[in-house]
């Protein structure tokens, strides 16, 4: 027991990371408004969750203009899906 709840992340107990998580491991990308959208949140509250994430070097993010709009995608990085999928791995050894 003691040897599965080491790999469980501190960065992921909050719902929202874990549903930002959940949802860039899924999609290539998602921008801003979607996950907004996705996950019922405000701007602020997504945008510290996402800093978090990034200050971990588990989520990056991407810059671009859609005409005069700025649009902001994010993506998972190799290790954030490491540590995510290690995460949910240490879920499921929990729920045996």
């Amino acid at each position: 027991m003691k040897e599965v709840l080491k790999d469980l992340d501190k960065a992921f107990e909050n719902r929202i990371r874990l549903g930002i998580m959940s949802a860039l491991i899924v999609n290539e990308s998602m921008d801003f408004n979607a996950l907004k959208n996705l996950l019922g949140v405000t701007d602020g509250n997504l945008a510290s969750h996402l800093k978090s994430l990034e200050n971990s070097n588990y989520i990056s993010y991407k810059k671009d203009f859609l005409g005069r709009k700025p649009n902001t995608n994010y993506s998972v990085t190799l290790s954030g899906r490491n540590a995510f999928i290690k995460h949910i791995n240490a879920i499921e050894q929990l729920l045996k």
